[in-house]
């Protein structure tokens, strides 16, 4: 028979660990802007990585060895030494994005058990947030090569949706591992050609050195993108690409194949019943599945439930934020530019009528999501060459945290007869919706097409300026969400 006793050993050594008088240990964070103390023993048994960094440490005059490790956050350490210490972990009131990190900082000092739970616990409750920052996500895990279950719970959704990654603009950036992994799928639901198409795409971005112009390549060049895709280049499935294709697009680039194999596929061309010396991989499956309900998707491909729960608090003008369990709000879809389209146009035909909406932004090249709410109805209808401002004290705009951009910015309308404009059906080809010092406008008819955005860095109608490094920028990407409350459907 064993007595337990957990609970009182986690609080002594917590209280060891608030005790300052028998430390041997100085662990520096935040660029040396912070530090903890603790105890050699303690960290030697209960983390790999902290036995052998502490063995590599000289002691000082007082007895004492200083670590540094300014990539992590004073927050995320304090989490990991009560941890280390007590065997407890608090997240409550944190962001998803909060858990996220510590688990990569846990997977850094080697704390397995830690890690694999909040690996575990991400995928099981924070679906919608793993979906939502998806290609983050996945660069992330396979840089950092230990989060299995993460990465097969990514391939399983990429291999039903490869435009996640392939289509995506830092598809060239990806781990040679990670593009391994899913070539390796044999349910990767893309043609043979394009997965061709896309490998070659990926071998040459990652040699700049490479002459623009297939034509001038020397034997090198070849060369220099074979030994970049050796590792994916027998993973493609030559032989279930039609001929047609073959011609075309593998031919120009046979001299990265291996002699035998490019003979092969030649054969097999003009006779595909005789057998071959190569290897010869299996075709793909091909997946009939059905689309899950519209509710288990992503509400949104720019902004989190965390975020939601925000501007859900700002409407309702809250001192403390709603959290993710009791948003009031429906954030219904109306209109996503990817989807939809990004002409101005398409937003006034879509938007004309509805009120209660917010539009949101995510600027190309960065992080920043922008964005702004309109209490108002979108009108559609306005033939005067001034268009047709509206009065409000109801609208805000703002700017949230995302991925790099820790700063958020709530700014609400401050000259309420300048807080809202209804473009008149002549400008409604150029100007989208439109928030006094924030709007979506393009000269070309497309809000994707070169900086005609503008969001003001001194803050004119509204209080103050969401943004501060430049009035104009570009987008990939927004969306208009008509806000419903959630008791009309009781």
């Amino acid at each position: 028979m064993s007595l337990i006793f957990f609970d009182k050993l986690s609080q002594n050594f917590i209280e060891l660990l608030k005790d300052k008088d028998d430390y041997n240990v100085i662990i520096e964070v935040e660029k040396k802007e912070k530090s903890f103390t603790a105890h050699s023993n303690v960290l030697k048994y209960r983390s790999t990585y902290f036995r052998k960094e502490l063995e590599n440490i000289q002691i000082n005059e007082n007895n004492i060895k200083t670590l540094t490790k300014s990539n992590v956050s004073s927050q995320i350490f304090d989490i990991i030494l009560k941890y280390i210490y007590g065997g407890i972990v608090n997240l409550e009131n944190v962001e998803t994005r909060f858990i996220f990190d510590l688990m990569l900082a846990t997977n850094e000092f080697e704390l397995d058990e830690l890690t694999n739970k909040l690996e575990t616990l991400l995928i099981d409750t924070k679906a919608s947030w793993l979906k939502t920052y998806f290609s983050h996500v996945y660069h992330t895990i396979f840089n950092e090569n230990n989060f299995k279950k993460l990465e097969n719970y990514c391939n399983d959704i990429i291999a039903k949706h490869p435009s996640l990654i392939f289509e995506n603009s830092d598809f060239i950036s990806l781990p040679v591992s990670a593009l391994v992994s899913l070539l390796k799928r044999d349910d990767l639901q893309m043609e043979e050609v394009k997965i061709w198409d896309y490998v070659v795409k990926w071998g040459i971005a990652q040699n700049s050195t490479l002459p623009t112009n297939l034509e001038e390549w020397s034997k090198e060049n070849f060369l220099t993108l074979k030994i970049t895709l050796q590792q994916c280049l027998p993973l493609i499935r030559y032989f279930h690409i039609s001929n047609t294709e073959i011609i075309d697009k593998v031919n120009p680039y046979k001299m990265i194949l291996d002699s035998q194999l490019w003979e092969d596929i030649v054969q097999h061309m003009a006779v595909p019943d005789r057998s071959v010396k190569s290897n010869v991989l299996s075709a793909r499956s091909v997946l009939i599945t059905k689309l899950p309900p519209r509710t288990e998707e992503p509400f949104s491909t720019i902004i989190s439930e965390e975020h939601a729960a925000e501007i859900s608090s700002w409407i309702d003008r809250k001192t403390i934020n709603y959290s993710t369990t009791n948003i009031p709000y429906k954030f219904e879809l109306i209109l996503r530019g990817t989807r939809n389209g990004f002409t101005p146009q398409t937003f006034w035909n879509t938007c004309h009528g509805h009120a209660n909406t917010v539009v949101v932004a995510k600027v190309k090249g960065t992080d920043e999501i922008l964005g702004g709410y309109n209490p108002l109805a979108w009108n559609n209808t306005y033939d005067n060459l001034g268009g047709k401002w509206m009065e409000t004290k109801d609208s805000f705009i703002f700017s949230l945290k995302n991925g790099t951009v820790q700063n958020l910015t709530l700014s609400r309308v401050k000259d309420i007869k300048w807080a809202i404009w209804n473009a008149y059906k002549r400008h409604q080809n150029y100007y989208g919706p439109t928030f006094g010092d924030f709007y979506l406008y393009n000269k070309k008819s497309n809000f994707t097409l070169g900086n005609d955005n503008y969001c003001s860095i001194l803050g004119h109608s509204y209080e103050k300026p969401i943004r501060t490094s430049s009035d104009h920028f570009s987008i990939v990407n927004y969306e208009v969400f008509k806000i419903i409350n959630k008791n009309i459907y009781q």
